[in-house]
């Protein structure tokens, strides 16, 4: 009789160990425990710590609350401008309500990457391929609000941030690219060329309207510049002709020549011999 007791004892204890053994769970500091009390969820959820539980009575679910990141697979999408581009994006979000994604949405993880992906062709396709390359911020806002709005009330999961990762070019539209680039930076060059030899112009009709009204200047001028040709340690130097010089013998040619027309003054005419007639 004795021994019975003893077992019957023995087994009320080990039963007692493992019900209070499967009544205890632990709770991270970043986790917050659902509790299902026979299928229905008991409010508030269990925080951070040791908490006890019904034994074969309750469930809890933990559910992480951490900001989670979640990579968008590439998508093949057309922009507004009909070019064809693939393009992903990374997704960071968090759960702000743990009842309503413990119990509203199966798995929350999958609901926001396939809403992401829906909501990134969406968007792509309303852009054109400038805005895509140059706005990235502003679409990663818009898809910010478009995934947000439909996860956070029924889901409980707040999206933080969304950014485009990367995007994808067709070989033919890089080449395209390339050569409007090209054209760009040849036109802007030739612009500021053109610029230059502008503002160069007016530098040298000033100089020139200074240099005429001395013309000591201009031989100044000139002895500077041979002074700056000599200094290279050139064999061959070059002196240029003066133009004075030329005018002056423009001016004697043409008055010698004037000199020897006839009718002018200076010019001997020949005497008539007169002819005796015998």
């Amino acid at each position: 009789m004795l021994v019975t007791l003893l077992v019957i004892l023995l087994v009320v204890v080990v039963l007692a160990l493992v019900g209070a053994g499967s009544s205890l769970r632990v709770v991270q500091q970043y986790e917050e425990g659902v509790v299902f009390r026979l299928g229905k969820v008991q409010d508030p959820p269990r925080g951070p710590g040791l908490t006890m539980l019904v034994p074969f009575v309750d469930r809890m679910r933990k559910v992480n609350r951490q900001v989670m990141t979640l990579s968008v697979p590439a998508q093949d999408c057309i922009t507004r401008d009909n070019v064809s581009v693939r393009v992903d994006a990374v997704v960071y979000f968090r759960v702000v309500d743990t009842v309503k994604a413990a119990v509203n949405v199966q798995n929350y993880q999958f609901a926001i990457s396939q809403l992401a992906q829906t909501s990134l062709r969406s968007v792509i396709g309303k852009a054109d391929l400038d805005d895509l390359l140059s706005n990235r911020e502003k679409l990663g806002t818009e898809l910010t609000e478009i995934i947000d709005a439909p996860s956070e009330q029924p889901w409980g999961v707040k999206v933080e941030r969304v950014e485009v990762k990367d995007v994808t070019l067709p070989e033919s539209m890089k080449r395209s690219m390339s050569r409007q680039a090209e054209a760009e930076r040849e036109r802007r060059a030739r612009v500021i060329s053109a610029d230059g030899e502008f503002q160069a112009s007016k530098k040298l009709a000033q100089a020139a309207a200074t240099m005429s009204a001395d013309p000591a200047a201009l031989q100044l001028r000139l002895l500077q510049t041979v002074a700056e040709v000599a200094a290279e340690k050139n064999s061959t130097l070059v002196m240029p002709f003066p133009v004075e010089l030329l005018r002056f013998l423009e001016r004697a040619t043409d008055h010698r020549v004037h000199d020897l027309q006839p009718g002018l003054p200076g010019h001997i005419e020949p005497e008539d011999t007169p002819v005796s007639a015998e």
